[in-house]
């Protein structure tokens, strides 16, 4: 009888972190256990710069991995030996030595509209307080609903859920992907078309990061990839690197595969007030040179000024 093979795995310590962690391992355990590379794994929760930050909203705390950064040094240690990251928390770049040996069939990338009272995102009432973390769904929201009251909204998303509740705000704004992973998609009053709202690149989709070169946990994770997933998410983030965006300033990015293999990427990039939104579809095959070149265009009609007001401030 084969023995297990015993990997020990970093994750964020929310629960939505462990959540879909664990919903990682099963599928790889079982993965396993068909093609005779039977393992166990044990979870080791690591706190980020993230995590632990949770009065200021990410724009004004600046830098780039900020939920990523104390697990890939975890990584580079061999403290840990591989991670399950959410996709949108990942940087364009990886440190040397590093790379994503998996990327998971993709969860729903769509944002989630959550409201009281029934509203949907179009009869939500005027004046009406709507929550979000983020720059990207806020800029397109005050764009689109100019008459809104955007406010920041920070935390895990059951203290999101419950400001809701307490009527802190009528209505906010989550990632659809992680509401369905922690079984809570009743929640979802209406998913937000990506015509409406672009999703962040890589939503819905996982990373699991590990170390170069270490053959016999590829072979493991190999089972588990989703290269349909993969390939459109190396296009969204060939957007970004060529972009260097980061959380101070509203980007994102979907990207579509057809069955006869073109890619279909749609890029945008704003200002935080939402006066001027930058949107780009393309077509192509090659994923990165797509996401380049969208990101070029863009650039070239205003978003290269964007970035860099946003910089400066």
């Amino acid at each position: 009888m084969t023995s297990k093979r015993k990997w020990i795995v970093g994750s964020r310590q929310s629960a939505l972190a462990l959540t879909q962690t664990n919903q990682v391992l099963d599928a790889l355990s079982d993965l396993g256990r068909r093609h005779g590379m039977p393992c166990e794994f044990e979870v080791r929760r690591i706190v980020t710069k993230g995590d632990r930050i949770l009065d200021v909203t990410l724009s004004k705390v600046g830098g780039k991995g900020l939920f990523v950064k104390e697990i890939e040094q975890a990584l580079m240690d061999k403290e840990i030996d591989f991670a399950v990251h959410s996709m949108k928390d990942m940087p364009a770049a990886l440190p040397e030595g590093l790379i994503v040996g998996c990327v998971p069939e993709r969860e729903d990338p769509r944002d989630a509209f959550v409201a009281k009272a029934g509203w949907t995102l179009e009869t939500l009432p005027q004046g009406a307080r709507l929550g979000t973390s983020s720059l990207r769904r806020s800029s397109q929201m005050k764009f689109r609903r100019p008459d809104l009251v955007v406010e920041p909204l920070r935390g895990n998303i059951d203290s999101r859920l419950k400001r809701l509740e307490s009527g802190e705000f009528d209505a906010i704004l989550l990632a659809s992907a992680g509401l369905r992973r922690m079984g809570w998609e009743d929640r979802i009053t209406e998913p937000v078309s990506a015509d409406v709202c672009v999703p962040a690149v890589g939503q819905g989709a996982l990373a699991l990061e590990c170390r170069e070169g270490d053959e016999e946990l590829l072979a493991l994770l190999k089972l588990f990839h989703h290269e349909r997933t993969a390939v459109a998410v190396a296009a969204e983030r060939a957007f970004l690197g060529r972009l260097n965006g980061g959380c101070q300033v509203p980007i994102g990015a979907y990207a579509t595969i057809d069955a006869a293999g073109d890619v279909t990427l749609t890029g945008f990039v704003g200002t935080p007030d939402g006066s001027t939104l930058l949107r780009e579809t393309a077509v192509g095959r090659d994923p990165a040179k797509l996401g380049t070149a969208v990101g070029e265009t863009l650039l070239a009609r205003g978003a290269a000024r964007i970035l860099e007001e946003a910089r400066e401030e």
